[in-house]
């Protein structure tokens, strides 16, 4: 209710208009599909291909079989490209769960017997399960019980460790270690010192290593990362999940200890044992019979994901990655899933490609066919698709894998790097493409050395070729865009200007918003934008522009709608992508002037 003011007199009020809008997590590109371990459909930023390792796993070993994804090997290719952030998000089949500490047992005292406290991993899947190494369906078990000691495990497992119990303090030391050391040669991944289960405590537990969980929520229109817990997490692999005994008001008044009192109640029974142990009741194996895609390449052991059950986790990374104020970036891709396989796999394509649309401020770069198809094969499924939103590239390429095999792959695991390169060495709106800035680093060859008239069908039918040049190495060799009409926007190029001047020019106008509509706020505008679009002229983006804002196209029906009207003209840069020399004889005696 309003406050009655009816007496003169000095009424102090509160705006509080003090909230902060987080920033959006941005990157360069995002890539999406199954990894050996990490968080489930929880967009993740990664610097570096070793953070990638260290979140998501490389490759999976049980028995004979030695497994690596395609989203790793994309990874790698990103980042030894020259790109710099990476978004990304893991994909599941079925329910994946995370694997939890158990046997943290109350050390002595009054309380209870049970768990002091509950951890879990960050990671989801049995991976991390230290008492079951059952990789799926068909696999060799690999981490089994060993009595009175930890169990053997992977460097991918976790265990956890309690040591350094002190009754009086009420504290103790948690370590993280990994799943492949041993008692003798420990491999510890994080320490805690001073851990309290007084919730009062600036040491308690959840405080220092954090208590938030993720899980994919909807609000009836779309999807979204729902975060529960408030406190921080500090540790990178595990969270608090319960705290079963707490030390309740564990000081005095006079700043004692209970302990330090003379026949004081001892309530070191909610403190744990030292002790160590593993993580287990997880649930999801991270391959299987049901779980593998592109069988027909499974001898060279590149495993990619698309199940009944994963294409419901390809929709929910999809609907979160709407968000355009959670997260930012400018080229998307799923390495593996392809256009023409069963009819899931191309509606997954068929909804990244309607995401960068909708977006409105990244491509799609997609594979249309698996590998060990024809030109024709290639050109029949691009003939399927109408998007200047959406690029594709031909053929596959043999890379090296972190399996020690030289692994076929789709093109989308190394286009991404390209746009990365192309953006630091140049600018989005010149070609990612050619010798200078579309090579290729780390690839051993092109699935085909495609001819002249090949790399013409392709081109002709939206789809950029990848060149082998002798002496010079593998190259995009294209930048076409998958839009059907003719037009500036069927390259590549000119599709990433766009992205780039509405972005910039719609943060500008967004400050207009409530503005007054007038000619001095038009001006502002100008002001800003002007000089901006001329610097693209100067850096090559743009041949020539012009800015509308003024009476001609807000006039006074316009204004009384409360609409702003801006019209931007330009006129953008081509690539030189035929270079026609022509050579003429002349006679002897013939002058050059």
């Amino acid at each position: 209710m309003a406050e009655s003011i009816i007496s003169p007199g000095v009424f102090a009020r509160e705006n509080d208009i003090s909230f902060i809008q987080p920033a959006p997590v941005e990157a360069s590109a995002a890539l999406i599909g199954p990894t050996v371990k990490g968080p489930v459909e929880e967009p993740t930023i990664v610097t570096s291909y070793n953070e990638f390792l260290n979140i998501f796993g490389s490759t999976f070993a049980s028995a004979s079989v030695n497994l690596e994804f395609n989203t790793s090997v994309a990874a790698k290719s990103y980042f030894e490209q020259g790109g710099n952030s990476l978004l990304v998000a893991r994909v599941v089949s079925g329910s994946f769960t995370s694997a939890q500490s158990h046997f943290v047992t109350a050390s002595h005292g009054n309380l209870t017997s049970g768990s002091s406290f509950v951890l879990k991993t960050h990671s989801q899947g049995t991976i991390m399960n230290g008492s079951t190494g059952n990789a799926g369906a068909g696999y060799a078990t690999s981490m089994q019980n060993t009595a009175g000691d930890l169990k053997l495990g992977t460097e991918d497992n976790l265990r956890w460790e309690v040591s350094n119990v002190n009754g009086k303090k009420g504290t103790f030391t948690l370590s993280i270690r990994r799943g492949d050391d041993t008692h003798a040669n420990k491999i510890v991944l994080e320490t805690f010192n001073n851990v309290s289960l007084d919730p009062n405590s600036a040491n308690y537990i959840e405080k220092l290593i954090g208590n938030q969980r993720t899980t994919i929520a909807t609000d009836g229109t779309k999807k979204y990362v729902k975060r529960s817990g408030d406190e921080v997490n500090k540790s990178n692999y595990v969270y608090v999940h319960e705290v079963g005994l707490k030390t309740l008001n564990y000081f005095t008044n006079d700043g004692l200890t209970v302990n330090d009192e003379a026949n004081g109640t001892s309530l070191s029974g909610s403190l744990p044992s030292v002790s160590s142990g593993s993580f287990n009741a997880a649930t999801g194996n991270i391959v299987g019979a049901n779980m593998l895609m592109n069988t027909e390449i499974s001898d060279t052991q590149t495993q990619g994901l698309l199940t009944a059950n994963s294409a419901t986790s390809y929709d929910n990374i999809i609907s979160v990655l709407e968000s355009k104020d959670e997260y930012v970036f400018n080229v998307i891709s799923a390495p593996g899933v392809v256009y023409a396989n069963a009819t899931r796999q191309k509606a997954v394509i068929d909804k990244i490609i309607s995401l960068a649309e909708t977006r409105g401020d990244c491509i799609a770069v997609v594979d249309l066919v698996n590998h060990g198809a024809s030109t024709a094969n290639v050109v029949t499924e691009a003939a399927k698709i109408n998007s200047s939103y959406a690029a594709t590239y031909w053929p596959w390429l043999q890379m090296p894998s972190n399996t020690g095999s030289n692994l076929f792959q789709p093109a989308s695991t190394v286009i991404p790097g390209v746009y990365a390169f192309n953006d630091s060495a140049a600018a989005p709106w010149f070609a990612p493409a050619g010798l200078v800035r579309g090579g290729l680093v780390g690839v051993i060859q092109a699935e085909q050395k495609l001819a002249r008239s090949q790399r013409d069908t392709l081109y002709d039918g939206k789809i950029n070729p990848i060149a082998t040049f002798p002496g010079a190495g593998i190259a995009v060799f294209g930048q076409k865009t998958l839009q059907t009409k003719a037009s500036a926007l069927d390259r590549v190029n000119v599709r990433r200007l766009l992205i780039n001047l509405k972005k910039f020019l719609g943060d500008q106008a967004n400050n207009l918003v409530f503005e007054q509509n007038t000619v001095a706020t038009r001006n502002n505008f100008l002001a800003a934008v002007n000089p901006f679009l001329e610097s693209v002229v100067q850096r090559q983006g743009l041949f020539a522009f012009r800015v509308v804002m003024d009476d001609t196209n807000n006039t006074a029906d316009v204004v009384d709608r409360n609409q702003l009207v801006g019209q931007i003209f330009i006129q953008p840069a081509k690539t030189a992508e035929f270079i026609v020399l022509d050579f003429t004889i002349e006679p002897t005696g013939a002058t050059f002037s």
